[in-house]
């Protein structure tokens, strides 16, 4: 028996809508980054983006256990000597409530081409409104499968 790999072409996205309104950060990253992937599907192929659209609505709202508001630090560097720059969770959801999502699921998914395709189908919000109703996109819940 041949083992079916998925082609470029022949690959059918949806688009889904995932609220993160009292949902945990890492949580709804790794939730957000299979379906980017495509892992939910059975032609799922790794080399190859099979992976659907993903629209987060209320970043604003996600949170974090424990100390992690305080506690969680975010690291960039401008490329100049000293230029270190250090912000926390909450000081980063003051500032842009998106980053800290897009840092999370970004990181869960390949540091490659692939990976750079599979992240421009994320569509992340911090309020409830979003601009893609034309595409119809589906309320993904856990348990549904293909």
């Amino acid at each position: 028996m041949k083992t079916y790999s998925a082609k470029p072409l022949e690959v059918e996205r949806k688009w889904y809508l995932l609220d993160a309104e009292g949902q945990t950060l890492g949580r709804l990253a790794v939730l957000a980054a299979n379906l980017l992937r495509g892992k939910h599907k059975p032609q799922f192929t790794p080399n190859v983006d099979t992976g659907d659209f993903v629209i987060i609505i209320n970043a604003e709202k996600i949170s974090v256990t424990g100390k992690k508001e305080t506690g969680k630090k975010y690291y960039h560097h401008t490329g100049f000597p000293g230029g270190l720059k250090v912000a926390t969770f909450k000081e980063l959801m003051e500032k842009n409530p998106k980053l800290a999502l897009e840092k999370a699921i970004k990181g869960m998914l390949p540091h490659n081409t692939l990976g750079q395709e599979q992240f421009n189908k994320l569509k992340i919000y911090a309020g409830a409104e979003h601009p893609h109703a034309a595409q119809k996109p589906v309320v993904y819940t856990e348990r549904e499968a293909e």
